[in-house]
C-alpha cells in the first residue's frame, strides 16, 4: 500500500515491465526491522513508531511515554523519531539505508540527508553515558554522509555550496517551482506544457534571457491522493548573491489545481 496515493496491490513475483523473476525487496521496512530485532535479541522489548501505528489520537505521546518509562528497550521508527527527542538513556542509534534520500530528484537532497543523519545521531550520547551511531549506507564516500558521521557542518557546507554554485542553484540563483495537479494525468501534463509555452513567449517578448525553464516533468511524488502532479522550474540567473556563512533558502512553490 502506498501511503501517498493510497494505491493497493499484491506483491509482484515478476517484474511488471520485463517479466523477469529476478525481483526482490530493496530496503527494510520498520516491521521487518522489528522482526529481525526480536530474532537477534529475544530478551529485548522493541517498540515501533511509524505511520501505521500512530493514526489514533495522542498515539505519538503514548508511544514516547512508554519508551521514556522504560517499558521498551529498543525504539524502531521512521524519520519522525529523528527530531527533538531528549532521551538521556539512549546510547546507541542505528540508521538503515542512510543514503535513501540522496537519490530523490531534488537539488537539496544532500542537505536534507545531512540534516536528517545529524538529527538522528543527536538522539544518542545526550548524557554522561556517552553514545555511538552506526550508519548503514551504499554511499559511504558521499560527502553528506561522511560529514554527518563527524558532525562536521563546515566540511559539508563547503562541498554543498560549491555544487550549488556550479549548477546555478539557490542561493546563487532564484528557483521557482510551478506544480500542476489534476485527477486526469493528461490534463495535468497539458496544463504544465501550456504554461511553458506561455512563459517562453513572455520571456521572448520582454527580453529576459537570464530566465530559463526546466521541464515540465513528473513531480516527486507523481501522484498524491488521487491527483497527478507535473512540475515546471523557472530559474533566474540574475540573482548572484554569494552565500558562505549560512545554508541556502528553499525554492519557492506555487500550486495550481484545476
Amino acid at each position: 500500500m502506498c501511503h501517498h496515493c493510497n494505491r493497493r496491490d499484491r506483491i509482484p513475483s515478476k517484474c511488471p515491465t520485463c517479466g523477469s523473476a529476478r525481483i526482490r525487496y530493496f530496503g527494510t521496512g520498520t516491521e521487518k526491522v522489528e522482526d529481525e530485532i526480536r530474532n537477534l535479541f529475544p530478551g529485548a522489548r522493541p517498540l515501533r513508531w511509524d505511520f501505521d501505528v500512530t493514526r489514533g489520537k495522542e498515539s505519538h505521546e503514548a508511544i514516547l511515554e512508554k519508551f521514556i518509562q522504560h517499558q521498551a528497550d529498543i525504539l524502531v521508527g521512521t524519520q519522525m523519531i529523528a527530531k527533538g527527542l531528549d532521551l538521556p538513556l539512549v546510547t546507541l542509534v542505528g540508521v538503515i539505508s542512510a543514503d535513501t534520500s540522496l537519490n530523490l530528484p531534488d537539488f537539496r537532497s544532500g542537505e536534507r540527508t545531512f540534516q536528517l543523519l545529524t538529527q538522528v545521531a543527536g538522539r544518542a550520547g545526550r548524557s554522561i553515558l556517552g553514545g555511538r551511531v552506526i550508519l548503514q549506507t551504499y554511499a559511504p564516500e558521499h560527502y553528506a554522509v561522511r560529514a554527518a558521521s563527524r558532525h562536521d557542518y563546515a566540511a559539508f557546507f563547503e562541498r554543498e555550496i560549491a555544487f550549488r554554485r556550479e549548477q546555478g542553484y539557490p542561493p546563487y540563483n532564484r528557483l521557482v517551482r510551478l506544480v500542476f495537479t489534476h485527477s486526469n494525468e493528461q490534463r495535468a501534463q497539458e496544463g504544465a506544457n501550456a504554461m511553458r509555452r506561455l512563459l517562453l513567449t513572455r520571456l521572448a517578448q520582454r527580453g529576459l534571457p537570464a530566465l530559463d525553464l526546466i521541464g515540465p516533468a513528473p513531480a516527486f511524488f507523481h501522484r498524491v491522493r488521487g491527483e497527478y502532479r507535473y512540475q515546471l522550474l523557472v530559474r533566474d540567473r540574475t540573482h548572484t548573491r554569494c552565500c558562505r556563512t549560512s545554508p541556502s533558502r528553499s525554492a519557492g512553490a506555487w500550486t495550481w489545481t484545476r
